[in-house]
């Protein structure tokens, strides 16, 4: 099984950013914890981040065509804006799942709203870094 974890725009930032609503793992620490879950699986597993919208939508492409079997997306603040990230999760056939370290339910109102999150399989939220752990766990339980 072929996996991808993408991250949007600051989560480079993870661990210095906010610890009070992101907490203090950084985001090498997320992929450690995803890497080795995967390698229980004997899954490959790729993990990216960028804070560029187009590099995002160009990975999501390239996932289709390189065999990816499921893709876990933190797409941070581009959640609520981008119409972009939509289409190019509805442009392709492999499932994508929707990862929140926070509750985006819980956070200022315009964070309330997902434009992805019709085009996924899932969202989880607000289950701090886990919720990376869970969303792979289903690809790699099916």
């Amino acid at each position: 099984m072929n996996l991808l974890v993408l991250n949007g725009p600051n989560l480079n930032r993870l661990g210095k950013r906010e610890p009070e609503i992101y907490g203090s793992e950084t985001l090498e620490d997320v992929k450690n914890k995803c890497v080795t879950l995967a390698a229980q699986f004997n899954a490959n597993l790729e993990f990216k981040q960028s804070n560029h919208e187009g590099e995002l939508i160009d990975w999501l492409h390239e996932a289709e065509d390189s065999g990816v079997d499921g893709i876990v997306f933190n797409p941070g603040a581009y959640t609520h804006t981008s119409i972009a990230l939509r289409d190019a999760i509805a442009a392709i056939n492999v499932p994508v799942i929707e990862v929140h370290i926070s509750n985006i339910h819980k956070r200022e109102e315009f964070r309330h709203e997902s434009k992805l999150a019709a085009e996924c399989v899932g969202q989880i939220t607000g289950l701090g870094t886990f919720g990376y752990e869970l969303a792979l766990r289903k690809f790699l339980q099916q």
